[in-house]
């Protein structure tokens, strides 16, 4: 994976060989062949010391870990869409993915009918399937500022949508976020690749200082969830991570490493 493992025939990064490496024992294991931890573990051993002889040698390869969502950004974002279908569709889809932790396949894969609107807010029902297929159900609660509220901005997007395109877009089975050429027709759902380019989109039109991908929304309900002292475990079941999970900590920690450093204040 790390010679020759892409589709043109190069490598890839460490990282990205590690999320194939999870996929592969993931894969395996359903087939009926046994991996154990111990497998697994000297596996990541190994690729870590190659890892190692790739800095070693001067190389460095992707793109650096992706910067996390922030309350800040996601003002940015609501106040620069427009007020058209596009813009309240783009609005409604990065305020409700920061608020469950969305991946760029989340959205993609989401039909009107996993989103339900509830007394309290949405209940969206996201597929997971890193070792079997199964849904959890993200509750996103109204914000308290409605210029930010991801429940008001997806209903809005919803009712906008049926307005302009008639009623059949109310359906259960059609797609939750809708791709929208420029001239404003509706082409069908979005897919993964679309909803990363989206983001980046939006966050660019937005002003962030560094530009959102599509794993920025997912970063940003750790981080944040942290600073404003979430517990954990709450944090991990709505945005699907395993307890403890050492990726969800790890985004956590990005926040502690500055609000509580050794070097700080020091001079």
């Amino acid at each position: 994976m790390l010679r020759e493992g892409r589709q043109n025939g190069k490598g890839y990064a460490p990282n990205s060989a590690g999320t194939h490496l999870a996929a592969v024992v993931t894969g395996l294991r359903e087939r009926g062949t046994s991996v154990s931890g111990d497998d697994q573990a000297e596996a990541r051993k190994a690729l870590g010391g190659l890892e190692v002889k790739l800095l070693q040698a001067g190389e460095r390869r992707g793109r650096g870990q992706a910067v996390g969502a922030d309350i800040a950004g996601l003002y940015a974002v609501a106040r620069s869409c427009p007020d058209t279908l596009a813009g309240l569709r783009d609005k409604a889809l990065v305020l409700t993915g920061f608020h469950y932790a969305s991946r760029s396949q989340d959205p993609a894969g989401l039909q009107n009918g996993d989103v339900a609107l509830h007394p309290r807010g949405l209940v969206i029902a996201v597929l997971t399937g890193k070792t079997k297929h199964s849904v959890r159900n993200a509750k996103i609660t109204y914000a308290d500022d409605p210029e930010i509220c991801p429940v008001r901005a997806y209903t809005a997007y919803r009712e906008r949508l049926v307005a302009e395109h008639g009623p059949k877009w109310a359906d259960p089975s059609t797609p939750a976020f809708v791709g929208i050429d420029r001239h404003g027709h509706i082409t069908g759902g979005l897919a993964p690749d679309s909803v990363t380019r989206a983001v980046k989109r939006i966050s660019a039109r937005a002003g962030v200082p560094i530009s959102w991908t599509g794993h920025s929304l997912r970063i940003g309900l750790a981080s944040t969830g942290r600073k404003k002292r979430k517990d954990a475990i709450a944090i991990a079941d709505q945005g699907g991570w395993a307890r403890h999970s050492r990726s969800m900590l790890g985004y956590m920690q990005r926040e502690d490493g500055w609000d509580d450093n050794a070097s700080a204040g020091l001079t």
